[in-house]
């Protein structure tokens, strides 16, 4: 499989449609590995469940109501992962991510499988990691597929209508961090298109650069996963690029992300607001921004731009456009 081929996660395309790939050139082109943060950094909800949020803006947010809004997110949160995603199954079997277990997956035909009788218990043997890949091949088809093949026309309209409240509520954060990640992935967009629907295709990668965006949350595998669908995120963040740092940390994940993403063209930055992501990505030497939800904050949704982003990557890798582009 060719770099970009594998950095396009085409895996998921069958063998016989995959694109037939001309790089012109491999040595010029720039690959930015975004990793963000999930909590208080795409998205809030930590920040309206506890109040944080609401108080930050010294009595011009409702608490309350912010509050009411993070329990409504939290009842979906809970149903779409106990109903489609076996979470009630797999809670205590948390992995850093759903190619954890690849290995274990014998490839079986799983349509006819009956995961309420196969005895699957916290994986400790063989037997176990297997049953729990089976699981997880299933929750990525059904990430693929999307919550509106799962769920019914009222618990859709209540999920859009949380979405745009919440929005509304929170100074249009939610989609302003959709509209980040889309613009920064707009000059590879055709390019995914006609891997994705073309039986052969020549193609120069004329693009100056390709940006792609990696989640590791400190929260479980499979709640984040719901999270990204709920959030309307599956389509900006696939789900092999969904990692889980509850158990083995963050600078386990990103030494992952950087065995994966290897290459002398590849440029990373870390986006989020804990400490633990800044300290990893100061360990890894690439560059943190910082994100912040307060009216005083440098940088937020709304506010941040990719070139902000791009001047902090420059800084560290020292990059001659990026920079000049600055001036």
């Amino acid at each position: 499989m060719s770099k970009v081929e594998e950095l396009l996660d085409t895996s998921l395309i069958q063998p016989g449609k995959r694109a037939k790939i001309i790089r012109t050139d491999a040595i010029e082109q720039k690959i930015n590995v975004y990793i963000w943060d999930m909590d208080e950094t795409l998205i809030l909800l930590k920040s309206l469940l506890n109040g944080t949020y609401a108080e930050a803006f010294n009595g011009s947010k409702d608490v309350q109501k912010g509050n009411e809004i993070g329990r409504m997110w939290e009842g979906h949160l809970l149903h779409v992962c106990d109903e489609y995603f076996f979470y009630e199954q797999i809670e205590n079997c948390n992995k850093p991510s759903l190619d954890a277990l690849s290995d274990y997956d014998d490839g079986r035909d799983l349509s006819d499988y009956d995961f309420g009788k196969d005895r699957f218990t916290s994986p400790c043997d063989d037997p176990s990691r297997r049953k729990l890949a089976y699981r997880y091949r299933v929750i990525a088809h059904k990430y693929v597929q999307g919550l509106r093949t799962v769920l019914d026309e009222e618990r859709m309209k209540l999920w859009d209508d949380l979405y745009h409240q919440t929005d509304i509520y929170t100074d249009r954060w939610l989609s302003s961090a959709r509209v980040f990640l889309e613009q920064s992935v707009e000059r590879c967009k055709i390019l995914n298109a006609n891997l994705a629907s073309s039986h052969e295709l020549t193609h120069s990668l004329d693009s100056k650069s390709q940006n792609i965006h990696v989640l590791v949350t400190s929260g479980s595998l499979v709640p984040s996963l719901v999270k990204c669908l709920l959030f309307r995120l599956d389509g900006l963040i696939t789900h092999q690029n969904v990692y889980s740092s509850r158990d083995v940390g963050k600078p386990h994940c990103f030494s992952l992300i950087k065995e994966r993403f290897s290459g002398s063209n590849v440029q990373f930055c870390v986006i989020g607001d804990g400490w633990e992501e800044c300290e990893a990505a100061e360990a890894m030497k690439w560059p943190f921004v910082k994100i912040g939800f307060r009216p005083g904050s440098s940088h937020k949704f709304p506010g941040l731009t990719l070139r902000t982003v791009d001047h902090y990557i420059s800084v560290i890798y020292e990059n001659s456009d990026v920079a000049k582009d600055e001036l």
